[in-house]
């Protein structure tokens, strides 16, 4: 029985092509390349004594999952990244399942459970609060997998063995299953032995997986970073050569890519081995240029500084004022242009921020709601350097004021204004009414002149600029 929604010729004639590449294989050998990592189907399995896994670090969701799916007569492992956080000590932030079931096989299993992807078909199983995601065993690529002009897979949904499944994952420390009812882990690539050694190695050729998916680059760049580990000079070398592919990969994939770099914990040590590798090049136009400044440098710094602080603290986290922070400098530098051609401060402030956001559009899907975070967060700035009148009361009541205060603090921090403005703000938003009305600052501005009670003059008569008189806008400034 079909899940809910989802319709028969959703599923891949698999059993088609299982039969299509056993043929070949039978009739012309096993056209899988060989890679430097395989030695043979032979997996080492290291018991408990070794990696230190007991079944009661695995999440309640992944153990029930896995018991699911071998009392109904399928293989079932924690794979991938789960399994190495965990021989590293980390705590995972998901697990992944990995079983010779197909997907039609595993829906039908979990009552709460969806079909997901065109690419590449999986399952995700509720258990509870946990969402975990379940693969079936993936076939190595062959002739028939469909790839696009560069190399990168587009398509596939072709079923194999546990050993392929492994040659098809992308670094040996990912390359791991776990299996909950016997403690063991199963490990086809020595990849157990590279975490220890801290280094990070690829499976297969190099230059081949990155052309299948770019974003692989990123992922060595990430998983380095995170783990300490040294890239493989093998993994390195043609990083900087073939960085261009990553203008394939598909804006909302490398948007969602990044969110996990910078969001990892280890954004700084990230950011600093992207500009080793030369791949900080266009994932944020000219955030290389920025980097290249001392003051936006700082800047940047202290924000993925606070990012990670946050991160491993278990606070959360807002897209939106992180990529705030990174944009800035473009908006500020386009901001200041506008302003000097004599263009007025907001009309310029709001042309400065669409052009940086357009820019960023052709490479990073961000998403409608983190954009429109991040025109709030920037809009705010101009309003902080108002301290006359109502605006600072008007501004305490803004639904974005604390991330836009904290984004002031981050620029006094960095130099870009006087620390006093962001003094200023800490002590007006904690101080009652009367503190309040004694720390406006008189304006002085000959220009701004306050606004007389229509049709009255200083001694009760009609006022001479009655009639023409500028009218106040909605933040109180005329």
């Amino acid at each position: 029985m079909l899940g809910e929604g989802v319709s028969p010729d959703y599923f891949e004639p698999t059993i088609f092509h299982m039969i299509r590449k056993l043929l070949r294989r039978v009739f012309k050998g096993d056209s899988t390349p060989a890679t430097p990592n395989s030695k043979s189907d032979r997996p080492a399995v290291i018991p408990v004594a070794k990696h230190g896994i007991t079944r009661e670090r695995i999440s309640q969701g992944a153990r029930r999952t896995c018991d699911v799916l071998q009392q109904a007569g399928h293989k079932a492992y924690v794979v991938g990244g789960a399994v190495r956080d965990l021989i590293a000590g980390i705590v995972p932030k998901d697990y992944d399942i990995a079983t010779d079931a197909t997907p039609n096989e595993v829906h039908m299993l979990f009552r709460r459970s969806r079909i997901i992807g065109r690419r590449f078909q999986i399952v995700h199983v509720m258990q509870g609060g946990e969402t975990l995601e379940v693969s079936t065993f993936r076939a190595a690529h062959d002739v028939d997998t469909v790839k696009d002009e560069h190399g990168r897979v587009l398509r596939d949904n072709v079923f194999g063995t546990q050993a392929d499944d492994a040659a098809r994952r992308d670094f040996t420390v990912n390359a791991l299953y776990y299996d909950p009812s016997t403690e063991t882990v199963i490990d086809y690539h020595h990849g157990v032995a590279d975490l220890q050694q801290k280094i990070l190695r690829m499976i297969g050729e190099p230059t081949a997986r990155y052309r299948e998916d770019p974003v692989r680059m990123l992922r060595a760049v990430r998983l380095s970073a995170k783990l300490g580990l040294t890239l493989d000079p093998l993994v390195s070398a043609p990083i900087q050569a073939m960085a261009v592919l990553i203008e394939n990969v598909p804006p909302a994939r490398l948007f969602d890519e990044m969110l996990k770099l910078l969001f990892s914990g280890h954004a700084v040590e990230c950011v600093k081995r992207l500009r080793d590798e030369g791949l900080h090049h266009g994932l944020l136009p000219l955030l290389d240029v920025i980097l290249e400044q001392p003051m936006g440098e700082k800047f940047v710094m202290l924000s993925l500084h606070s990012t990670d602080a946050r991160v491993k603290a278990g606070k959360t986290l807002s897209p939106g004022y992180l990529f705030a922070t990174l944009l800035w400098h473009e908006v500020l530098a386009n901001w200041e242009i506008r302003k000097a051609r004599g263009e007025s401060s907001m009309p310029a402030m709001f042309e400065a921020m669409d052009e940086v956001l357009d820019l960023q559009a052709e490479k990073l899907a961000i998403t409608r709601r983190v954009a429109g975070d991040i025109k709030d967060i920037w809009m705010l700035q101009p309003r902080f350097e108002k301290r006359v009148g109502k605006s600072p009361f008007r501004l305490l009541e803004q639904p974005r004021f604390r991330a836009g205060y904290d984004f002031l603090l981050l620029r006094a921090q960095s130099g870009e204004i006087d620390a006093e403005l962001g003094d200023w703000w800490h002590t007006f938003q904690f101080a009652d009414n009367d503190a309040r009305e004694a720390m406006l600052v008189a304006d002085t501005d000959p220009k701004k002149r306050r606004r007389r009670v229509r049709g009255k003059k200083p001694n009760g008569g009609p006022s001479e600029a009655a009639t023409d008189s500028p009218t106040p806008r909605a933040d109180g400034e005329i």
